[in-house]
Formats: structure tokens, sequence, C-alpha cells
């Protein structure tokens, strides 16, 4: 059983566009298998026209086919061609083609003729067209001497080309010595006989290599026309003209042409301006779909022409000054072509027929009868046969009037010719089909399934639907005259068996083909529409899902093409990938996924886009002193819509190669009317922008210089101050060279008094920013003014500025300078501000220098570092914050200018009340017993008073963390160490350290200590403020004599030694360890949150860090205490170390400090403050 396939239909469409299936069923006549006894039918033979190439041998083609197999002769221009007298022809084996050997010897010209073949056998004879031959030719120009043509501009002028006669005709076409193509175009075209036409002439036309080039296809040659010289004169004027026709001549003329040919129209004029050419049809329209415009309209193409298009048409030249108008009549004839051509005719014995030849023409044709090549005339009569004009009828037919008929058609304009045989034959049917063929369909399409038969009489046929089926009808299938059955739509209930039979009164014969309906092809993911920028990269995916039984292929195309042999593609299972897009890879794209039974195929289009190409041809038109326009042509956009235009300018006389931004227009404009400044040598480009991003700059245009001006605007930033008491500085921003309008750019700088009556004073300055003015009063104010002028003229009046001469430093100190001591760390100062008239320059403010000449205890005089506060302003009073407690300060205060600071006013002293002192300098714990422990400690290092006691305060700590009563002890001040006796023996304690003033209790310091292990008895007595009991008595066994004692204890000595160490090392580094963690969880419960306002920074702010907790009570924290000082900040007081006090005291001065010896008498520092140095006074 073989597989035969239904078509398929395929679809190569965009964009979903369905492709379209043409199936053609060609219904031709019964077809005689070749083992059957028949008359001969040609096959192939040569065209009628044949024009052969005469480097080659002649092959003349006549083949045939028939049973027998049939015999060849040639007549030559009428007569019988006897092949075997001429050695240089031969007949192929088997064929009638002759080939004749010319290439060693003998011409083609000696066989030039009309040459027919026969071709014959015992049941007729068949034979061919009339076959001309003819050699090709492609003669050379024939010699002349041609005279250089000279013409005025704008006149007419027709190049003569006049080719030789060549076979077939030659193409012509203009070209140059350098074998490049002339330039045509509405005003220089090539008319249809080969001539150049210029409709009026230009200087440019000038040249000596005008060429007319033919080439003569056949042979692959090229002749070519001695070059036409033309000279060219310019006039100062010429006259215009409306237009004339070159050709055609006239007003009317005609033209024929034949049927299915093409018919060519053309009109040139000649006129100035260029005239234009318009073609219409009077008294109807020129068919839309078969009418083509060439030779810039000169020339009207009309296709496939019928009798239809005949007519008149007119063609119009126009310009300005007129028109004129040509009329041609179009006759369209027509050489034979068929209506019915005769057919071949298989009969058997005894029926009827009927041989059928019809044609038509212009002129109508005549139809002539030839039987076995002779004309039917002169043919034996056969009763069974009768001819009746362009029919012949046949009837009661013997196996003797089998023959070949032919049936000539021919008019002037050329001839049909037709061969038909009458076969009688008595054959029983017989299937061509193979057998047990297997058909496969796709569902919902038409399934052909064949069963080809032949016999005679004509058998009949019927089909049959599976082993016990009824025979099919034609409401449901059709049936065709050849014996295959359609079934419309193929469905899946259409699979099965169908067996055709033929009959006729000789027989009978079947055969069974077989049906398979398969699943279609679809494409359930298409590709989609992609935009990319160019070298990036693109996927485009297409999934297919198809019958299961069936394989598929997916090929991807490019442009309905294969895919570029190129690395960047790259198909991926469904996938087709391409890499660094570039311009060429702009394309439809096209996944073809196709079985054995169909295609089906989808498409998305790849639009790479980029940024533009820049923009070319600038050209600047309607110059102006003041203005330019600029026009450009836009690049190519990439695929993405132009949206502006920037503009941009080199001032190539001020600033050579430097670009600046002149203007932005609308993408869709292509010229811009540029304002300009006078003295620049102006240069344009333009940029391109898109919504990729922007093109690279155009060239530059050309140059244009503009004329000189005065300036227009004057030196900005103008400004007048003094260096020196006796000067004032003039400075100014100077005008940029674009800015100048002109040569010789300088500088008019003028000044005089503010509140004096003197005339201005001017100087003239050039390549300068500043003017010094010497000998002036001390900062005096000054009107000031700056133009510029150049060598053309001034720039407009300028504006005035008020100015300073130089400043001097003050000259009288503030007086009547009080202080206040608010608390402990914070003063309020007040003083008398100076005369205007004295400060001699901008007022800054106030400066306080203070300084901490010794403390209220007695101890020994030490320098300090000077701090110094600036109040900005007009001020005459100032807060003093972060004083030390308990302290003597000296003050005094200084007015301070844009010079620098005036005298010191006189030393103001003032003391500090005491505050609560800090945390003691340092608790020890040494020299642990089992009873009592030692404690050492220093005074605070910040006292802020007269140390009155200490507090001690410590409680035990049992196993469980848990807190014993609280024990609080005072010392006398001037004790450093205290011995703690009646402790319990190896009992964790807590301690709170405190220092005491007159104004309070500092903050604590903390520490933790063990008693030692009894080594006996236990033994000890509690303070009776705790209330405890005495300890029990110990163990009778005395376990300090005991080795395993003694080694625990050693390992646990060693444990704590290096957990100390580990402890020291965290707490130097300010880290968290287990001992810190105890202190934080042991805090004094007693000691309440420090508020900011109390002028103390600690690292912890927990209410509960130094409390002693309760027995029983003990929270962990996981915060630790820290000496503590109580200096008030001077954040409290203004914006950090550059703070400033308010008139309400509050801190708005800047805070600074230098160290200096404690002066005598005399004169200050004006040393700058020191941001740092007001930093350390927190230390």
């Amino acid at each position: 059983m073989r597989l035969k396939i239904m078509p398929q239909k395929k679809s190569l469409s965009v964009l979903q566009t369905p492709l379209i299936l043409f199936l053609c069923q060609v219904m031709s006549a019964l077809e005689v298998p070749l083992d059957l006894v028949q008359p001969p039918t040609i096959t192939r033979q040569s065209p009628k026209d044949y024009i052969i190439d005469p480097r080659e041998n002649i092959e003349i083609q006549c083949e045939a086919k028939g049973k027998p197999p049939p015999s060849f002769s040639w007549t030559r221009n009428g007569t019988h061609f006897d092949i075997d007298k001429d050695p240089l022809v031969k007949m192929l084996p088997n064929s009638g083609t002759l080939v004749i050997s010319i290439t060693i010897e003998g011409k083609a010209e000696t066989y030039e003729g009309v040459y027919q073949c026969t071709a014959r056998n015992e049941r007729g004879a068949a034979i061919s067209n009339n076959i001309v031959i003819r050699p090709s030719r492609s003669p050379l120009w024939t010699k002349e001497k041609l005279e250089q043509i000279t013409i005025l501009k704008g006149q007419s002028l027709v190049l003569p080309c006049r080719p030789p006669l060549g076979l077939p005709p030659p193409i012509i076409f203009w070209m140059d010595n350098s074998f490049q193509r002339l330039p045509q175009s509405e005003r220089v075209s090539q008319g249809l006989n080969g001539d150049l036409y210029f409709s009026n002439v230009l200087p440019e036309d000038t040249r000596e290599d005008y060429i007319c080039y033919a080439r003569f296809n056949h042979t692959q040659t090229i002749q070519q026309k001695q070059p036409i010289s033309v000279k060219v004169h310019s006039t100062k004027s010429y006259i215009e003209r409306p237009p004339k026709l070159l050709t055609p001549e006239g007003r009317t003329s005609h033209k024929e042409e034949l049927r299915e040919n093409v018919l060519s129209l053309e009109c040139i004029a000649e006129g100035l301006p260029t005239p234009s050419i318009n073609w219409t049809k009077e008294d109807g329209e020129l068919p839309i779909n078969r009418t083509f415009y060439k030779n810039f309209k000169k020339t009207l193409n009309i296709i496939h022409v019928s009798e239809a298009d005949s007519g008149k048409y007119k063609c119009t030249a126009r310009n300005s000054l007129g028109f004129v108008e040509h009329t041609i009549s179009v006759t369209v004839k027509a050489a034979p072509y068929w209506i019915t051509a005769p057919r071949n005719l298989v009969l058997s014995p005894g029926e009827d027929g009927t041989l059928i030849c019809r044609a038509n023409g212009n002129p109508k044709p005549n139809i002539s009868w030839l039987i076995n090549g002779v004309p039917i005339e002169m043919a034996p009569d056969d009763p069974s046969r009768k001819i009746d004009g362009d029919t012949i009828l046949f009837s009661d037919v013997q196996e003797s009037s089998s023959a070949v008929y032919q049936c000539n058609a021919s008019n002037e304009y050329g001839y049909l010719l037709a061969n038909a045989f009458v076969n009688v034959l008595a054959e029983p049917p017989r299937i061509l089909t193979e057998v047990d063929l297997r058909y496969q369909v796709i569902t919902d399409r038409p399934a052909m399934l064949d069963c080809a038969f032949f016999g005679s009489p004509i058998p009949t046929i019927e089909w049959f639907k599976g082993t016990k089926g009824s025979v099919l009808q034609e409401n449901t299938y059709v049936f065709h005259d050849n014996g295959t059955l359609e079934i419309p739509v193929a469905q899946k209930e259409s699979a099965d068996t169908y067996t055709c039979v033929v009959r006729n009164k000789l027989g009978m014969a079947k055969n069974d083909v077989h049906l398979e309906v398969k699943d279609p092809t679809r494409i359930i993911k298409q590709p989609e529409y992609k935009i990319v920028q160019r070298g990036g990269r693109v996927s485009f995916e297409c999934t297919v899902k198809h019958d299961p039984t069936l394989i598929a292929t997916l090929t991807w195309l490019k442009d309905y093409g294969e895919l570029p042999n190129d690395g960047r593609f790259s198909i991926d299972n469904d996938h087709l990938v391409i890499m660094n897009i570039s311009d060429e890879d702009d394309a439809t794209y096209t996944c073809v996924a196709n079985t054995s039974l169909d295609i089906v195929s989808a498409s998305a289009m790849l639009r790479v886009v980029d940024r533009p190409n820049p923009p070319f041809d600038l050209e600047l038109t309607s110059f102006l002193e003041r203005s330019v326009q600029l026009s450009w042509i836009p690049g190519e956009e990439n695929n993405s819509p132009i949206t502006e235009f920037i503009i941009e300018y080199e001032d190539a006389f001020h600033e050579p190669g430097i670009w600046h931004h002149q203007t932005d227009v609308p993408g869709i404009q292509t010229t811009a009317e540029l304002k300009l400044s006078p003295y620049v040598k102006y240069s344009f480009r333009v940029i391109a922008v898109n919504s990729i991003g922007r093109s690279l700059p155009s060239e530059a245009s050309e140059y244009y210089m503009t004329k000189a001006a005065e300036p227009e605007e004057n030196p900005t930033a103008v400004e007048g101050i003094g260096s020196e008491p006796d000067n004032l500085v003039i400075t100014w921003q100077p005008l940029k060279g674009f800015d100048s309008n002109g040569p010789g750019l300088q500088y008019k700088v003028s000044w005089r008094q503010k509140d004096g009556d003197d005339e201005w004073t001017s100087v003239v300055v050039a390549n300068v920013s500043k003017y010094i003015v010497s000998g002036t009063p001390t900062f005096v104010p000054y009107l000031v003014k700056v133009q510029a002028l150049n060598n053309v003229g001034f720039a407009p009046e300028p504006g005035i500025i008020i100015g300073h001469s130089g400043e001097d430093l003050p000259m009288v100190a503030p007086s009547n300078v009080r202080v206040n001591v608010v608390n402990s760390t914070l003063a309020e100062v007040h003083w008398e501000p100076v005369p205007p008239k004295s400060i001699r320059g901008h007022l800054k403010g106030y400066r306080i220098y203070y300084w901490k000449v010794k403390n209220s205890s007695k101890r020994n005089r030490r320098h300090v570092e000077k701090k110094i506060l600036t109040f900005n302003g007009n001020k005459t009073h100032g807060m003093l914050p972060g004083l030390e407690p308990f302290s003597h300060y000296t003050l005094n205060v200084r007015v301070v200018n844009g010079k620098g600071e005036g005298p010191a006013s006189v030393d103001q002293v003032f003391n500090t009340p005491e505050g609560v002192p800090g945390a003691p300098l340092f608790l020890k714990i040494v020299n642990p017993t089992l009873d009592s422990l030692t404690l050492e400690w220093d005074p605070p290092s910040h006292p802020n008073g007269i140390l009155t006691a200490y507090t001690l305060k410590f409680q035990p700590i049992n196993s469980t963390h848990e807190l014993g009563p609280l024990v609080d002890l005072k010392i006398p001040a001037n004790m450093t160490s205290l011995i703690l006796r009646n402790l319990s023996y190896s009992t964790r304690y807590k301690f709170y350290f405190y220092a005491q003033t007159a104004a309070g209790t500092g903050s604590p310091i903390t520490e933790e200590a063990v008693t030692t292990v009894d080594e006996g008895k236990m033994a000890g007595v509690h303070p009776p403020a705790v209330g405890a009991d005495k300890a029990m008595a110990s163990r009778q066994v005395d376990i300090a004599t005991q080795g395993w004692f003694i080694g625990l204890m050693c390992a646990v000595a060693l444990l704590i030694l290096i957990l100390l160490i580990v402890c020291f090392i965290r707490r130097n580094k300010g880290g968290k360890y287990p001992v810190k963690e105890k202190e934080d969880a042991h805090a004094d419960p007693e000691i309440q949150p420090m508020k900011e306002d109390d002028g103390t920074f600690g690292e912890y702010s927990d209410a509960e860090d130094h409390k002693p907790l309760k027995k029983g009570s003990r929270t962990p924290s996981d915060r630790t205490v820290k000496k503590e000082d109580s200096d008030d900040s001077l954040v409290d007081y203004g914006e950090g170390v550059n703070g400033q006090f308010n008139e309400d005291g509050s801190f708005i001065g800047q805070y600074s400090g230098k160290k200096e010896k404690e002066p005598a008498e005399g004169n200050e520092s004006s040393e700058a403050p020191s941001p740092v140095n007001a930093m350390n006074s927190f230390v």
C-alpha cells in the first residue's frame, strides 16, 4: 500500500493573511495507455520563430509518442529535407530532433529557412509548426564623423542614436566614457527609438562623451556609437516658451498593437520651463491595474492589451506658459487564438464522434483541415467522416477510420496549428491508478481520491464506501470525468476504505483506496511585532500544535526567503533569536510549520530603530545684519520619527571649536530663521532627535560674519570694596567676546563719593576686570558704575552701585561691661555699644574673651585656654555657657568689623558658685579576707566646690543574684581608704560610692567584691544595721587542708585572673562584659534620672541605673555608669560651635577658644576663634 498525500494548503502570509491554495483540476482528454496502438502525438517542438546563435550548433527539436513508435521526416522551405546528404546534419536516435554542426565548419546563414517535422506510424501522421530558423545579428555602427554640437542655454536638443538593425532588435542606453549611465530626468530622457531628448539645455549639459550603446542580448555583445560632443553657451537672459512636441510630430498619429502585447505610447516635449506630461483616454478610463508610466510619465504602457483597449489616447505637455496636445489612435489587432482547440478522440468500432476547431482573431482567421499532414480535400473519401466548417462529424467508425487530423487557423498576423487523432479501439476497462493507495488529508480540507481508468467504449464508474457500502451519490460527493472522487469537506468520519468500479460492455475493473483524516497543524503562539534598537537582541516565539501521527518541521524565513547564513541568527526550539541587530535585519520574519499534509505560517515584523542619521546639506540664505535662514535635509529617521532639531552655533572668531545652543525647532521643520549678534563669525550645525536619542551633529555650515555694532550689555557683578583703609577696589565681570559686538572692547570706570558734590571721575581700561582708586578716606560710601564700549560706540548707560572705601580697625572699646552669674555654669554679660563712627567699617558684632584664672579652693594659679564667643550684629548682651562651678573667671569685650577687632574693654572678674561634684576618680577594693574588704579611692577630678563628705552604700548578693539589705555609711571628706569589717565570708557585695559638696551629692562610682572562704570555723558578725543573725559554725573537718580544695581554689583564682584581664580590656574599649552587666543589674535604686537641662552628659540615661535594689527585687540593666560632668553644653545655647546669642540672652554666638598663658595687663591677641578649642572646653 502506497501513501498519497493530499495537496497542501500553503500559507505564506503577513500578519495572519491566509495562504491561498489553488487547486486546479485539469480535465484533459482520455489518455491512451502507451501499450495500446495509437497514432503519433507531437510532445515537443522548437518555437515558430527560432533565432539561433551563429556561434553554436543548431538544434531543431521534434519529439513524439505513439504505438508503434513513430518515424520522423523533415521539410525545408516546403520541400523534403534529405538529412542523409548533409554530413553536418544528423537526427537524434528515437527522436526527430535535428542537430546541425556549424561550430567547426559551415555557416548559420546556410541553414536559414522554414522547417517542419512529420511523425508517422501505421495509424497516422502528426506534423509540427512551421519553424522559421534565423541567425541572430549584431552589426557594427557605420563609420561617421560627428561634429561638435554648439547650442545656447535654454534651447532644446535631440541627440540621435540610430542603432544598426539587429536580430533581435538591440537594447539602447546612453553612457559616458567611464561606462556610467547618463542621468535622466523630466528635462533629459531617452525615447523609444533610442534618441536622447533635451527639453532645454543647461551649462552642465556640456560634455564630450555622449555615447549611445546597443546591447544585443542574444549574442551578448555591445556596440558603441562614436561619442557626441555638446557645448552649451551661457547667456545672461533667455526666453521662456510654451511646450512643443519633439515626438510624435503633428497633432495626431496612429498606432497598431497585437492582442496580449504591451502597448507603448510616447510623448516627449520641449519648452522652458520643462513641461510635464499627462495622459488621458477619450471616451473611457485608463485600465487601472494594467497601466504603468515610465520615463517620467513620457511613456504610457498598457500590458495585456485587448480589442477593448482600442481608442484615442491623448497626451498633454504643459508648463507655466501653455500646453500642447497630441492624440494617438490605437487599433488592437489579434493573431488567431483558440476558442476550442481539437482534442484527441478515442472511439470503439461503430461509435460516433466529433472534432471541433474554433479560433478567433482580428481579422477573423480562416479554418482549414488536414489529415495526416495532407489537406483534407486531397485525402481519400471516408463515408464515416463529414466536414462542416470548423467541425468534423464521425459516425459508425471502424478501425480504418484511425488518423491524425490537423486544424490550421490563420490570418495576416499569424497562425495556429493543432494535431488531434481519432483512434478506433475495442478495449475492456482497466484502472490506471496504483492499487490500494492510502490517502491522508487534513480535517475540513477537500479529499481527492483518484481512479484513473481507460476503456473503449468509455467505461462508466461508480464509487462505494466501506466493505458493504452503497453507491455514493452526488449530493455529498463530487464525481469528476477522469474518475476522481472529491470529498469537499473531509471529516473524521470520512476516514474509510473507498472502492471504484469501472464497467463497459467488454468487462469490469475495480480498485480500493484508503482515506485517513488528520488534525490540522496550528500555530498557537504567533511571533509578535518587535521594535528593537540597533545593536540589541530580539527573540521571536512560534509554538506549534499538530497531529501526533505526523512529523512537523519548523522553518524561519526572512522576507519570505531563507535566513542569512549569519552567526547572529540562532534557532532554539521554537524561538528565533537575533543578536547584535543591524539595519539589514529590519524585515518580516515568518515561521512556517509544515507536515506532509499541510503548512501554516505566521509572520511578524521586526522594526529596527536607532538614533537618526545626522542632517546634511546645510545651506544659509536670506542674509541680513541680525538674521539668517538655515535650511537642511534630514537624515534617515531609522524607523523612529524625528521629534525636533537642535541648532548649535560656533563663534569661530572668539571661541573656535566651542559649540553653543542656538534654538530648537519641531521635527517637521527643515528651515529656521536664526537671530544673530554683531561681530560674530557664525557657523551652524544641526542635531536630529527622536525617541531613541540624538543623532551625531551634521557637518558645519559655511561661515557668516556679522557686522560690528556698539555693545548691548554692560559688565555684571560690579562691586566697590576697599582692600586698604585708603583705597577703593572696583571689580566687575567682563563681557565675553561674543557680547563685545565689535573690536576694541574697553570699560569706562566711573566713581564719586555718595554724600559729596564731586563730579564723576572716570578712566577707560581694557583687558582687565579690576581698577583700584587710591587716596580715599577710610570707609566712605562711593557711587560706582562700569560701562562697556568698543570701536563702534558705547553700551547703554550702566546701573549705579554703592561701594565703600577700605576699612580700618575700630578705635573704641565697649564700655560699662557688667556680668550677672545665672548659675554655677552660666553667666550673662552686658555692655554699652561703641559709637558708629569709631567702628570705621562694617560692624560684624561683639566678641567676648573669657578665661578661668583659678578656682575657689585656693589651689595654685595655673594658665588655662581662653575661650571666645562672637555675637553678630549690634548686640548689647550675651550668655556665657559651659562655665565650671566654683571657679574664678575674667572677661573682656571687643567690637569687630571687616578689618578685625578693636581694643579690649576693661577686664571684668566674676566667680561661679559651687555645684555637685563629679564621681570619685576611682574606687578600688583590695585585701579581701574572710570578713573584711579594704576600699581605696581618690577625690573627684571635678569637685565643683569644697568636698564635705563621702557616702558609701553597699549590699550583699546571694547565689541567685538576689540583693540583701542596703547599708549606708558617711565618710569624712579627708579620707581616701576604709576597711569594712564583720562581713560574711565568701559573699559578693555591691558598692555605691558618692562625693558631696554643699550643693549636694554627685554621681556614684560602683564596684563589686567577694570576701574569702572560711578555712575552719564559719564565724563573723554582720553589722547591726543589717539585722542578720550570727553565722553558723563550720563543719568539724578543716577542708582548707585538703588537697582537692587547694587545687580547686587555685583553679578558681586562675579563672578569676583571666576574667579580670578580659574585663579590663573590654572596659577600656567601652564594651560589655558579664561583670559590667551585673553592675547594671545592681545599680543604685535611689539615683533619679538625669535630665538634659541638668547640664550633665552621661553614657546612660535609664532612671534605675544607680538605685540600690531592695531585697529580692534585683532587676538587670543593659547600661553602665561613668563619671559625669555638670558642665552646660553649648548646644543648649545655640547652633553648635558657631552658635550665637539673641538679645534675650539665648546663645547664638561663636564659641571657640585658644590656649595662651594668662596675660599681664595690656593688649589682647586678635587670633581668630577656633571651633576646635570650643569643643575642648567640654572636657
